[in-house]
């Protein structure tokens, strides 16, 4: 009897961001198309400029992930759609689409504000 190649399911993998103060969280669902390719869909909540940058793009390949930060894919869309530089929204759907596309597991990412101790240096 020959042992039949399992197949590998491709599951989604999504994410919801707080972004802070702006108020506007969304969600990131990303699945692999290929070996090569995710698909990524934001489903933005109110913010002008995550709406527009949602519709920039639906696939990410592994070379557009991996690029520099002044020539990939994803922060260049959203410095033409006029995200503010601290904007954390093009952050998470690069580590969105790397978990979809097996090269970095889903962890939860965090940044906490907290009060600095006021304790002279």
């Amino acid at each position: 009897m020959v042992k039949q190649p399992q197949t590998q399911e491709t599951i989604d993998v999504c994410t919801t961001v707080d972004p802070g103060i702006c108020g506007f969280p969304i969600t990131i669902r990303a699945r692999k198309a290929d070996a090569r390719t995710v698909w990524v869909e934001i489903s933005a909540t109110g913010c002008e400029q995550i709406e527009k940058l949602a519709q920039q793009f639906d696939q990410i390949s592994m070379q557009e992930l991996f690029a520099p930060l002044t020539r990939n894919k994803v922060y260049v869309a959203a410095q033409r759609c006029g995200c503010h530089s601290s904007c954390i929204i093009p952050a998470a759907i690069l580590k969105t689409a790397e978990a979809a596309m097996e090269m970095a597991l889903p962890k939860q990412v965090r940044i906490r504000f907290e009060t600095c101790d006021k304790t002279e240096k």
